[in-house]
């Protein structure tokens, strides 16, 4: 059995690769990573389409270099000129060569005349297929070696799964399978019972802080057809996104919003306390504390109330407002204006963000309105928005696209924990991220 083979269990028919997938930025993190999964049992190694669009195909020379002994993956995505580009990558050291499903049958033909003739197998990769099963069959037609079934990365956000794909498109071709999308040591054995042939596996090991033993707990997951409890790396569906949120940082939600979401001038008047919640909202006038308190009865357990007060600087908040939320479960509130008895509200351990702390307040005289859309610190805030607030501040995610931040959220957060190994490790975060070679060229 060569270096790097999952072996089944007895009578489960033909052995099932692992493939690590290397879709990062830098040649140098991919080469170290790369090293301790194949040492934990990697079977192939593929050079990303990030990868090889930042460093081109001397990625591929270089896993070749490094692991003579494994299948290299050039996942080029190639969708035209296939001929010249298959033949390109297996110059450079490739063994399977990927061709988009979407492209041309012209294209897909000439990549297996190529392949054939530079011994190397083509992959038709069926991402952004609309009818996968049929454009398997068709692809076998024309002389692939594979079916690469990928749910990409901003579909798995989205929370695509690739199981039911592999089980369809497993009757319409007798070529492998090989499946992307997300795989974990949790989700692995069940897309081999499935019918994968090929398991591809990106984040869960290179984001992984030993990514030695993910690839261990991967391969027995295959070889065990049972699942291994894996440390994150996982995607969550729509009623796990108060979890999700609970992952995340505020700075790791705005992150994954392209920096955007974040709330100005709203701090926290407690250290230490985390708030997840949808809004209830409510407008109201300087002063004028008779709709905040109203809004707390139209609240449900786990809702943050959001309060838009236009920066007014006497309070519309207080202790006695604060032990209602508490009593009724409410995860916090969020002032576009002013707040006092901070002691007591911080006694109460209450999450609760303003833009000004003052004693004063003003009179209930009932102006306003409740459960409309508001601006607090600059940003839109709508009833049932997700509001995320902690130590570096409060963030708004718009309730459509909650389930997709979430997951990028967590994807941020991993992606800094592995960084934060490497920096541990004795290197620095401009080292690791190369920040001189991908400064902007400007002229």
């Amino acid at each position: 059995m060569t270096a790097g083979t999952v072996p089944p269990p007895p009578g489960s028919g033909p052995t099932v690769k692992l493939q690590l997938a290397l879709d990062l930025l830098n040649l140098h993190r991919a080469l170290d990573i790369a090293r301790e999964a194949v040492e934990g049992g990697a079977d192939w190694v593929e050079a990303g389409t990030p990868l090889i669009k930042s460093e081109g195909l001397e990625a591929v020379r270089q896993l070749k270099r490094a692991f003579p002994g494994h299948v290299i993956v050039a996942d080029m995505k190639v969708m035209d000129t296939g001929g010249f580009e298959t033949e390109m990558a297996a110059k450079a050291g490739a063994g399977v060569v990927t061709i988009l499903g979407a492209s041309d049958d012209g294209t897909i033909r000439e990549a297996v005349k190529a392949g054939q003739q530079y011994g190397c197998k083509v992959m038709v990769d069926l991402i952004g297929v609309h009818d996968k099963p049929r454009r398997a069959a068709e692809a076998e037609k024309l002389g692939a070696h594979l079916i690469g079934l990928h749910v990409g990365i901003d579909e798995q956000m989205r929370g695509l799964s690739p199981v039911q794909l592999v089980r369809d498109v497993a009757k319409a071709t007798r070529l492998p399978i090989a499946v992307a999308g997300g795989v974990t040591s949790e989700t692995a054995a069940a897309l081999v019972e499935a019918g994968a042939e090929v398991i591809i596996v990106g984040g869960a090991i290179t984001k992984a802080k030993s990514p030695l033993q993910a690839t261990k707990d991967i391969v027995q997951a295959v070889r065990t057809r049972q699942p291994v409890r894996s440390e994150g790396m996982k995607k969550f569906g729509p009623e796990q996104l108060r979890e999700a949120f609970g992952v995340a940082s505020t700075p790791n939600i705005s992150d994954a919003m392209h920096r955007q979401g974040a709330m100005h001038g709203i701090t926290p008047i407690m250290p230490g306390l985390k708030m997840i919640g949808r809004a209830v909202t409510a407008r109201t006038v300087n002063g004028d504390w008779a709709k905040p308190v109203q809004l707390i009865d139209l609240a449900q357990p786990g809702d943050v109330l959001v309060i838009d007060v236009d920066g007014g600087q006497d309070a519309v908040w207080g202790e006695l407002a604060t032990n209602s939320c508490v009593m009724k479960g409410v995860a916090g509130v969020v002032i576009d204006g002013a707040i006092r008895d901070v002691d007591a509200i911080r006694a109460l351990r209450f999450p609760a963000f303003a833009r000004h702390f003052v004693p004063n307040a003003g009179d209930p005289k009932g102006f306003g309105e409740t459960n409309v859309e508001v601006r607090c610190g600059g940003q839109r805030v709508r009833p049932g928005d997700w509001v995320i607030g902690d130590d570096s501040g409060v963030v708004v995610v718009p309730e459509e696209e909650a389930q997709e931040i979430a997951n990028r959220s967590v994807e941020v957060k991993e992606q800094e924990d592995r960084l934060r190994e490497e920096i541990q490790q004795g290197s620095t975060l401009s080292e690791r991220l190369k920040l001189k070679q991908w400064e902007k060229v400007i002229g």
